[in-house]
């Protein structure tokens, strides 16, 4: 079901393609719901796809994971592995998508693989999953690093931020409601500034820092870290979050066959070097017990011994401007999988209104709602380790996807079509990421038994909808 809300996507010059981009809409979607449905126009060249991967990836992850990454991975050395391991998993786990998207090129990302690989069921338990964990986890989640920040910028007390964050999530889903080409200029500015503090640190931690980067040891870590480098990759996969977005958008790429994964490998492989980049001059910025220490208000406490007052406030700003673009963001992308699921009649109608802007008002607001509600229950780390935990459960039932596509394509005799994207050194990379996978889910269980016992209820609780819905149609 495609959402009856459409962008002219030359409409806001030299940045109306990119809303199109932000919003998961590829262009024969734009058209079909504008009533002018016509073939694909291949426009979009590999620098374009690798802007899309790097501008949907790069948030408040690599801000706010430093602390927590460090703390549960035990040493500098430690951490920094896994952020380059979380970056090899997100790379294999994006090209194994690329290729099953570009098998079945219809809207809605995994919701729709898995109901085309397993069957409805499975599908709706995916887009479940996504409508009532995922979403509202990660939105609060980059609401309540944003209101940290915030609070700590301005002298705030801690008992502030639930609240700051609230109002942030509140003025995000109001601009929302509007004409969505505001909230897309607001997105293309956004994303512009987000570079600058990721340079700043990379330089800064290269040339100015002064602790021993590689080989620090956490002296004490909390109760709930026990150094285990998988819930360190868990950590840092929030951080990588967004990568799924270009998967969508093949039909516009030129040459799909090529610029599919070199968009997903180049665009991926900047990341992990930012990251790495960004990482390695927070551990030269300062002691590793300290950065623990600091948690989630590190980044500030390194810009202001790096640059002085002034300058430490100026790149948080910088960094603030960042994390606001984050949350509007996901609230672009998320509501209309709600959307569509209410129009597919397997959730409630209401989820399907939209006001007389065209803007999904009640998947934009139940969302807001239910992330709001999460932020005065639980803190970020925990409900963004959730929902990355939640979101890779499925991932890693669409990686196993590939084996099952390639065979139903065998036995119905089809032939390999060239313009099709296929992953690359095939079964290396799914394996890739299934092992990937699998580790992290594992050491999850293990290390988390209560978050993934809570995680399971939410998607347990799928179960019964889907009987409900499925016994009204």
């Amino acid at each position: 079901m495609l959402v009856p809300l459409y962008i002219d996507c030359i409409g806001i010059p030299g940045v109306g393609w990119l809303f199109c981009i932000l919003r998961g809409l590829r262009k024969d979607e734009v058209d079909i719901m504008a009533g002018n449905e016509r073939h694909l126009k291949r426009s979009m060249g590999v620098w374009t796809g690798i802007s899309i991967v790097i501008g949907t990836v790069i948030g408040s992850g690599i801000f706010f994971k430093q602390g927590q990454v460090l703390e549960t991975a035990g040493s500098t050395t430690g951490a920094l592995w896994a952020w380059i391991a979380g970056g090899v998993v997100t790379l294999a786990a994006g090209l194994t998508i690329s290729e099953i998207g570009a098998h079945i090129p219809q809207t809605g990302g995994i919701y729709i693989y898995m109901e085309k690989l397993y069957g409805k069921f499975w599908g709706f338990l995916t887009g479940w999953t996504q409508v009532v964990v995922y979403a509202p986890a990660i939105v609060a989640s980059i609401s309540a690093y944003f209101a940290y920040l915030f609070a700590n910028f301005f002298g705030l007390p801690e008992s502030s931020v639930v609240w700051i964050g609230l109002a942030a999530l509140i003025l995000v889903t109001a601009m929302n409601s509007l004409d969505n080409r505001i909230a897309s200029m607001f997105q293309v500015a956004t994303t512009s500034i987000k570079l600058i503090p990721i340079a700043v640190l990379m330089v800064f931690g290269l040339f100015f820092g002064k602790s021993d980067a590689l080989g620090q040891t956490v002296s004490q870590l909390s109760s709930t870290a026990t150094g285990n480098f998988g819930m360190a990759v868990l950590a840092t996969l929030f951080a990588y979050d967004g990568w799924a977005t270009l998967t969508n958008l093949g039909g516009e790429l030129k040459d799909p066959r090529r610029n599919i994964p070199r968009s997903i490998i180049w665009g991926v492989l900047i990341v992990m070097i930012a990251y790495v980049g960004v990482s390695y001059g927070v551990y030269r910025a300062m002691p590793a017990d300290q950065i623990v220490k600091l948690g989630n208000n590190v980044t500030f406490e390194v810009a202001k011994s790096a640059f002085g007052e002034l300058g430490g406030r100026l790149l948080s700003v910088g960094i603030l401007v960042s994390m606001a673009g984050t949350l509007n963001g996901k609230m672009l992308a998320f509501p209309r999988m709600v959307y569509a699921m209410s129009h597919d009649g397997v959730l409630p109608k209401f989820l399907g209104t939209l006001n007389k802007a065209q803007a999904p008002v009640g998947a934009l607001w139940t969302t807001a709602v239910l992330a709001g509600a999460l932020m005065f229950t639980s803190k970020a780390d925990w409900l963004s380790d959730m929902a990355v935990f939640v979101i890779w459960l499925f991932y890693t039932a669409t990686f196993f996807g590939i084996f099952i596509l390639r065979a139903r394509n065998k036995k119905a005799g089809l032939e390999k079509d060239p313009e099709v994207f296929s992953v690359p050194l095939f079964p290396f990379i799914p394996l890739v990421a299934i092992l990937g996978a699998l580790f992290i889910l594992v050491n999850t269980l293990i290390s988390s038994f209560t978050m993934v016992l809570i995680s399971f209820i939410f998607v347990g609780v799928g179960v019964p909808v889907y009987l409900y819905y499925k016994n009204k149609q």
